[in-house]
């Protein structure tokens, strides 16, 4: 047993194993349990748990317990309409100063996601590779407070992007569409900017399709007569 674990260390453990869906929407978490794998008494066990609640990744009930929250689709739905229009927004300014030297830069990216799919490999090596692909336009466009606060969206759009790379294993379709805007920003095709961030930033949604209502309902918070856009 290592007692040496400090209660932020604890709680970023808990976090990240959430967020990678180690530990799944649903399932329960015990005190007990913590306490014995991390060494330490209820006190700090209940100061995380209660963290973890207030930023939504945990649900407690008094006299019951600790589960982790499952994925509210409306609130998916409603990031994926607000990332569409901002990140439109950013390539768009992003395509005024795009340079050569930008343009191959995005290039070894996809090709790298490329070459790592053709092996064995780690899902959340493809996932940091994505997230650097789309990194590189807010970056430029010194706008990466906003690209902080769409990769801060753990609760729920981060464990549904993790959902959708772990349950279908798209990797190709992923890598592909990322190849068909490369093309448009060498192009320089504005018009095209807008319908293809929809279909990427809804290819989630697209390629789980009826698994969110069956073999993953348990996982999600679904309201009557929500729509996918």
């Amino acid at each position: 047993m290592d007692n040496n674990f400090c209660s932020d260390e604890i709680y970023e453990i808990l976090e990240d194993e959430i967020v990678k869906l180690k530990l799944k929407p649903g399932s329960s978490l015990s005190e007990n349990e913590l306490c014995a794998r991390f060494g330490v008494s209820r006190t700090p066990i209940r100061s995380i748990l209660q963290k973890l609640e207030i930023n939504g990744f945990v649900s407690i009930t008094p006299y019951k317990g600790t589960t982790v929250t499952l994925l509210d689709f409306d609130v998916i739905n409603q990031m994926i309409y607000q990332r569409a229009a901002l990140e439109t927004k950013v390539v768009h300014d992003f395509m005024k100063i795009c340079t050569p030297m930008l343009i191959e830069r995005i290039r070894y990216l996809i090709r790298s996601s490329r070459v790592l799919i053709q092996g064995e490999f780690d899902i959340q090596d493809f996932y940091i590779l994505d997230s650097r692909l789309h990194s590189v336009w807010f970056g430029e466009m010194k706008k990466m407070h906003l690209w902080n606060l769409i990769q801060g969206a753990h609760c729920n759009y981060s464990r549904f992007r993790m959902l959708d790379i772990v349950e279908v294993h798209n990797f190709e379709e992923i890598v592909d569409e990322h190849e068909a805007l490369l093309n448009i920003l060498i192009r320089k095709d504005y018009d095209a900017v807008e319908p293809w961030f929809e279909k990427h930033l809804y290819g989630g949604i697209t390629r789980l399709g009826e698994l969110v209502y069956t073999d993953l309902k348990d996982y999600f918070s679904i309201s009557d007569g929500n729509s996918t856009k």
